[in-house]
C-alpha cells in the first residue's frame, strides 16, 4: 500500500488550485491537498476500522484544514465560497 498521495495526483491538484505559474503553497493549495489526503484516508479507514494511528492522524488533518478555511475566511471570504464548492465541503 502505498503512503499518501500519488505524486501525479498531487501535481492535478496544484495545477487545479494554484493561484498563478509559481503557485504551490498557497492557502488554497494546502486546503485542497489536505482534502484529497482527507478522502483518502477515509477510504482507508473504511476497509481498516481499528486503525486508530491512522484515525488519529485523520482528525489532526481535518483540524489543520479547519483553521485554514478559517483564515481563509476572514480574509477573502469570496475565495472561501468558491473553494468549498469545487471541494464540494461543508462551511
Amino acid at each position: 500500500m502505498s503512503r499518501g498521495l500519488d505524486v501525479d495526483i498531487k501535481k492535478d491538484i496544484i495545477e487545479q488550485f494554484r493561484i498563478n505559474e509559481k503557485d504551490s503553497g498557497s492557502t488554497e493549495v494546502q486546503i485542497a491537498l489536505l482534502s484529497a489526503r482527507i478522502k483518502h484516508i477515509t477510504e482507508h479507514l473504511k476497509k481498516h476500522p481499528k486503525d486508530y494511528h491512522s484515525r488519529k492522524g485523520l482528525t489532526s488533518m481535518v483540524g489543520k484544514r479547519r483553521k485554514m478555511l478559517n483564515y481563509l475566511k476572514s480574509e477573502r471570504p469570496e475565495v472561501y465560497q468558491d473553494l468549498l464548492k469545487k471541494l464540494g465541503i461543508r462551511g
